[in-house]
């Protein structure tokens, strides 16, 4: 019964957190503007964005291969490709931000047999890729200081690479590690979800080049994010420098990890008043952040969807009732 009131505490909080924003959106901000300025973009630069969004997908695919290669994880590519590509489907029609990693998770262990070292590879590309995140709020804590004036934006993105700090040091040095599962003691499912954590972190020791090479693409990866943005706001007729995007892109990665339904209002609403806080119009903000979510939604349902349906008509997939084990949400 519990259980049951969490799931749906947690499914009416991210019901609840992206209706308020896209209501405050949508009654404080020109809807017909909004529309105008979609439709009036330059399907050249949309296209170019569209693509790149599209390349990004094969990099993080490529990533969580790595994972699994360097966690001796025995698999064919072409069932990392078909349960990756899954798991975005999932991820867009579930009120989750893990229910996709999930349904891929329990998928691809079907296929090679081994559930603990699939979850902990899972578990290990999330972690990889908020590698990149923290790496580049470094970044733009040191060039947004010098570009951004709005002391507001300063402060996030100061508070987002310090808590980035806190988190790498809390998970990858054992001493703090320790100290802090003892501050969780009275917890006991925090502890253990942390336990589990650091134990799947420890299974990349040894094989430092391999975590070269997974944050290396994590990098790329944000870097060619923060090009789709750049390209997208060409393709709405505005003429800004990439280094705000570099500078941006982390904040609404973040921003859009908090309990949401993919995203969807957070997205939208950090856009509008980022890209306000540099001269541009909320509702270009809005543009943009909509275009960006209909990349994703393409290749999720595009890819994801369509290979679903296949993989369902031949028997590839069946629905069977299965526990998930406990996986923990990218921070």
């Amino acid at each position: 019964m519990k259980e049951h009131l969490k799931n749906f505490y947690s499914f009416f909080l991210r019901f609840g957190i992206s209706g308020i924003l896209l209501v405050w959106i949508f009654t404080h901000l020109d809807f017909q503007e909004i529309w105008m300025v979609i439709k009036g973009a330059d399907a050249n630069y949309i296209i170019a964005a569209g693509l790149v969004f599209f390349a990004i997908n094969f990099l993080i695919l490529w990533r969580w291969m790595i994972v699994m290669k360097a966690l001796d994880l025995k698999f064919h590519w072409k069932s990392a490709f078909r349960w990756f590509f899954f798991g975005l489907f999932w991820n867009l029609c579930l009120p989750t931000s893990v229910g996709g990693d999930v349904i891929k998770g329990l998928g691809l262990s079907k296929e090679t047999k081994h559930k603990p070292k699939v979850f902990a590879s899972i578990v290990l590309d999330r972690l990889s890729g908020f590698s990149g995140i923290v790496i580049m709020s470094g970044l733009a804590f040191v060039g947004g200081r010098s570009v951004i004036e709005n002391p507001w934006i300063i402060a996030s993105i100061a508070a987002m690479a310090a808590v980035s700090l806190v988190l790498v040091i809390v998970l990858f040095n054992h001493r703090v590690f320790s100290w802090v599962t003892k501050v969780f003691s009275l917890w006991p499912k925090v502890t253990t979800a942390l336990m589990s954590l650091h134990y799947d972190i420890v299974l990349m020791k040894g094989r430092q080049k391999e975590t070269v090479y997974i944050i290396l693409i994590s990098i790329a990866a944000q870097v060619m994010l923060a090009f789709v943005f750049y390209l997208t706001a060409k393709g709405l007729h505005q003429d800004l420098p990439f280094k705000y995007f570099i500078i941006f892109s982390p904040l609404v990665c973040v921003a859009t990890a908090l309990p949401s339904i993919g995203g969807l209002g957070i997205r939208e609403y950090s856009w509008a008043h980022l890209l306000f806080a540099v001269g541009v119009a909320k509702e270009i903000g809005v543009g943009l952040a909509i275009i960006n979510s209909g990349f994703m939604y393409m290749v999720g349902i595009l890819m994801g969807g369509l290979l679903y349906v296949i993989a369902l008509s031949s028997g590839r997939v069946q629905y069977r009732q299965a526990s998930a084990p406990h996986l923990r949400p990218h921070p």
